[in-house]
């Protein structure tokens, strides 16, 4: 139960992911080809192949890569008090980031906590990983494990109490939480443009470790605990 959880077990993440190309028509034509034939269904009058890879093809992972993972971890001062230190990888080559990530979880045994994170950021993160050639860490082998056997705990999931069928935003959990988040001049839907025109992976690192803390801060009201103040908030990517 959730009052049991070790906080100083669980390791916080949000990835951030763009397409790898950023132009639909700069694409060879069999990966065109086949991104097509992977959204037909969703193809209609009103929307062209163009304007769905410009939706989806950074969220699906054989059309886009990761450029940043956040991650956060909640420890205690000498006093008690409860701290967040962020760290991120970014990095434009993506096996170098995920390499420096499976390090990471190699080094240490994690509960690996996101919000939506056992159906977008962890698939995403195995399927990369695999398609640059990088063997699983054993908390992202979860072939043939029972479910009592895998380490992941999922905000959205929590927050379904067994209901599948609506999609409940990490915005909307804070909003209702009343955990203050701060105003950011870029969303989701910013990023490739931010990335491929702007050239800003910093700007992006620093959207991507909000959420990290808007998600910690969320499991800490799941928990009943009070929140982190942000003056005990700090990130070692700076």
């Amino acid at each position: 139960m959730l009052k049991d959880l070790k906080l100083e077990r669980v390791l916080f993440l949000d990835i951030e992911t763009v397409p790898q190309t950023y132009i639909y028509q700069d694409l060879d034509e069999k990966t065109k080809e086949l991104f097509n034939h992977k959204t037909r269904f969703s193809q209609n009058e009103e929307k062209s192949f163009e304007a769905l890879y410009n939706e989806r093809g950074s969220i699906l992972s054989e059309f886009g890569k990761i450029i940043c993972i956040s991650i956060g971890l909640v420890t205690k001062d000498s006093l008690g008090a409860r701290k967040i230190r962020l760290k991120s990888f970014a990095h434009d080559d993506e096996e170098t980031l995920l390499l420096q990530f499976k390090k990471l979880l190699d080094d240490r045994e994690y509960i690996l906590c996101g919000h939506n994170s056992k159906e977008f950021d962890i698939p995403y993160i195995c399927r990369r990983m695999l398609i640059n050639g990088i063997s699983l860490p054993s908390v992202l082998d979860i072939a043939g494990k029972k479910p009592w056997e895998i380490n992941h705990l999922d905000t959205l999931e929590l927050w379904k109490f067994g209901d599948y069928k609506a999609f409940t935003s990490l915005a909307l959990l804070c909003h209702v939480f009343n955990i203050p988040t701060p105003k950011d001049d870029i969303s989701g839907a910013d990023v490739a443009r931010v990335y491929y025109e702007e050239k800003d992976l910093k700007r992006i690192r620093q959207y991507c470790e909000k959420d990290v803390v808007a998600l910690i801060q969320l499991l800490m009201r799941m928990k009943g605990d009070s929140l982190i103040p942000e003056e005990n908030i700090s990130s070692a990517s700076e």
